[in-house]
């Protein structure tokens, strides 16, 4: 049995509407596919954490308070994380944790919190703090060729700016800003967006995205995810599509 390694960052501040269960989803996916997925948390504080001999690298979304009482902390380990990145590890980032990976993010009181750098999109949030791009949020994205529609929850005041390869062209919902027509950002080896929900529990083709990409750099050749059953799954999303299209 071949094992994935995923570490989920900050999972004890990093949980905004149910992320957590991105990891579970991905566990979950991996099981039905012989595949184990060993987790490893990193917490504020840790000194011994592997962020190289990782698969997946995990960040679920926070409030402000939540990135600011955390960011010293990640931008030590900035070099750690960017090498991971350099050497194909999966990145995969929602909300406030796809704020951090860019240059800055700059709070509704003006206070700027300095991001990761490893992107040059930047989030400024408006000075209003009842100006918030709030409710759901429908997606056409590209997932190796296929279209594929993605959908999920937003809640974000920040204002996520210069990104130039979205995660999704937006069908319905604001994105990464304010009647944006794009919502995150990707590469091969990274998807960030702002879709709660869990992510993956409605988008099962993402969890699996993900996991393709990951074995087939695991074990140095093409792996399609076997199909399973996800009758259950296709029909939430029908009834969900139809109720806000």
């Amino acid at each position: 049995m071949v094992t994935l390694k995923l570490l989920h960052m900050y999972s004890n501040m990093l949980d905004l509407y149910g992320d957590n269960g991105n990891v579970e989803i991905l566990k979950y996916r991996c099981r039905l596919r012989g595949i184990e997925l060993e987790m490893a948390q990193h917490f504020i504080g840790d000194k011994d954490t592997d962020f190289e001999n990782q698969d997946i690298i995990y960040f679920g979304g926070g409030a402000d308070v939540e990135q600011q009482l955390l960011v010293n902390d990640l931008l030590s380990y900035r070099e750690n994380i960017k090498s991971a990145y350099k050497n194909g590890v999966f990145l995969f980032m929602i909300c406030g944790g796809y704020q951090l990976m860019g240059q800055y993010y700059k709070d509704s009181n003006d206070k700027k919190i300095e991001g990761l750098g490893l992107f040059d999109y930047y989030t400024i949030a408006s000075t209003n703090k009842r100006c918030r791009c709030i409710g759901n949020v429908i997606l056409e994205s590209n997932l190796n060729g296929e279209n594929y529609r993605v959908i999920g929850f937003e809640n974000h005041g920040g204002q996520t700016k210069g990104v130039k390869t979205p995660f999704g062209k937006v069908l319905y919902g604001n994105g990464n800003e304010f009647k944006s027509e794009a919502d995150g950002y990707m590469e091969k080896n990274v998807i960030a967006t702002y879709l709660h929900g869990p992510l993956l529990s409605k988008n099962p083709k993402v969890a699996d995205y993900i996991i393709s990409y990951t074995m087939s750099r695991k074990t140095g050749s093409v792996f399609v995810p076997q199909p399973v059953n996800d009758k259950f799954e296709e029909e939430c999303r029908k009834q969900l599509f139809e109720r806000i299209l």
